[in-house]
C-alpha cells in the first residue's frame, strides 16, 4: 500500500489485543486538542456559511417565482381558451348550422319537450312556444308534433304552452299531435291535453294529474343542535312555509286550499282538452300514473304509436324536422353558473314551490 493513502485502522492495521486497544484509546483521548482557529479563519467560515444560506434562499425564491409564473400562464391560456370556445360555439350556433330552414317536401314539424318544464330549463314555455309557431307557420309541415319526454314541472309554464296550443288549434290549419315517449306526466300531460290527438308507446308513463308541494320540517333538529332561528317579517303569515318553524293548523288548511285550487285548474284544463274521450273513472284525477295501454282504455291517449310510426303511416317513410330553437351554449353556461352561484350564496330560488311534476 502506498504512503499517500489513508490507512483504515479497523481493517488494515495490525491486530490488537483488547488491552492494547484500550491503551490506544486512552492515548488518543489524552492527546492535545488541535490548535484553535484564527479569528480570520472563523470570520471566513461564517461568511461562507452566510453566503451558502443566501444562495439557498435566492434559489428557493427563483423556484417559487417560476412556479407562480407557470400557473399564471396556465390560467391565462385556460380562460382564453374558454372564452374563445364559448364564442366559437355561439357563432357556430348562429351562423354555422342552418337555423330553421324548412325542408322542400312535406314532413312532420317536431317541437321537443324534454326534461323538467321550467322557465330556466331547456323545456321552458318560451322555447316550446317559439318552436310551435315555427312549425305551425312552415308551409310544408303537414302536422305539428309535440315530442314529449318529461315528468312535468311548473304550472305557469305548462299553462302558457297549453293556451298557445289552443290558440293555434282555433286557426284550424293543421293538426297538433302530442307523442309521448318514456314519460308524459303532470305538467307534460297538461300540455299534451291541449293537442288534437295524443299518441303514446305501450310502456309510456302517462297521467299523474295532480299537484305536489314537498318540504321538510327542521324545527326539532335545530333545537337539538342549539341553533337559534331568526326570521324578521312584515306580515304575520309571511314565513308560514319556513321549514324551520312549526306549521299551524290554519296555515296547513290555507295551503291545502291553494293546492286544491291549482289541482282544479289542472282538471278543468284536461277535461276541456280531452272532452268526451275521457272515461268516467274516479281515479283519473287522483295523481295516479298509467302505462300507454291503460291510458288508452281510460281515454287519456288516442292511440298507440311513436313518432316514427306516424311519419311512416303518413308519408311511407321517416320525414321529420325539428323546429325547437337551439340552445345557445354560452347562455346555458352562464345560466348554470348563475344558478350555482345563487345556491352557494343562499339566494332564494324563483321557482314555484307548487309543481305539476311526477315524483
Amino acid at each position: 500500500m502506498s504512503d499517500d493513502k489513508h490507512e483504515d485502522r479497523w481493517t488494515e492495521g495490525p491486530e490488537l489485543t483488547p488491552e492494547q486497544a484500550r491503551e490506544a484509546r486512552r492515548a488518543q483521548a489524552s492527546a492535545s486538542p488541535p490548535p484553535p482557529e484564527s479569528p480570520e479563519t472563523l470570520r471566513e467560515r461564517q461568511r461562507l456559511g452566510q453566503q451558502e444560506m443566501l444562495d439557498r434562499w435566492i434559489g428557493g425564491v427563483l423556484v417559487e417565482q417560476r412556479r407562480t409564473r407557470r400557473w399564471k400562464l396556465f390560467f391565462r391560456f385556460f380562460f382564453a381558451a374558454l372564452i374563445l370556445g364559448s364564442l366559437a360555439a355561439t357563432l357556430y350556433g348562429i351562423f354555422g348550422v342552418p337555423g330553421v330552414r324548412e325542408p322542400e317536401r312535406q314532413h312532420l314539424g317536431v317541437v321537443t319537450v324534454r326534461g323538467v318544464i321550467d322557465g330556466e330549463s331547456p323545456a321552458s314555455a318560451e322555447r316550446i312556444i317559439t318552436g310551435l309557431n315555427r312549425a305551425w307557420e312552415a308551409d310544408n309541415a303537414a302536422a305539428v308534433i309535440l315530442h314529449i319526454d318529461s315528468p312535468g314541472g311548473s304550472p305557469v309554464q305548462s299553462q302558457r304552452v297549453y293556451d298557445e296550443i289552443l290558440r293555434l288549434r282555433e286557426k284550424g290549419d293543421k293538426p297538433i299531435i302530442a307523442v309521448i315517449e318514456d314519460v308524459g306526466a303532470s305538467g307534460a300531460y297538461y300540455i299534451a291535453a291541449a293537442a288534437d290527438e295524443i299518441v303514446a308507446a305501450p310502456a309510456s308513463l302517462v297521467g299523474s294529474i295532480g299537484v305536489i308541494f314537498a318540504s321538510f320540517g327542521f324545527e326539532e333538529a335545530i333545537e337539538r343542535l342549539g341553533v337559534e332561528r331568526r326570521v324578521y317579517v312584515s306580515g304575520e303569515n309571511k314565513a308560514f312555509l319556513d321549514p324551520f318553524s312549526p306549521v299551524a293548523p290554519e296555515e296547513r288548511d290555507f295551503w291545502q286550499g291553494v293546492m286544491d285550487t291549482t289541482h282544479r285548474q289542472f282538471i278543468d284544463a284536461v277535461q276541456a282538452g280531452r272532452g268526451d274521450r275521457l272515461r268516467d273513472d274516479a281515479r283519473l284525477f287522483t295523481g295516479l300514473i298509467w302505462n300507454g295501454e291503460q291510458a288508452l282504455e281510460l281515454g287519456l291517449v288516442d292511440g298507440i304509436g311513436s313518432l316514427d310510426s306516424i311519419s311512416r303511416d303518413l308519408f311511407g317513410e321517416l320525414r321529420v324536422h325539428d323546429y325547437t330553437p337551439r340552445l345557445d351554449p354560452f347562455e346555458r353556461l352562464t345560466r348554470q353558473f348563475g344558478r350555482v352561484a345563487a345556491e352557494w350564496v343562499g339566494a332564494p330560488s324563483s321557482h314555484s314551490p307548487v309543481r305539476y311534476q311526477l315524483h
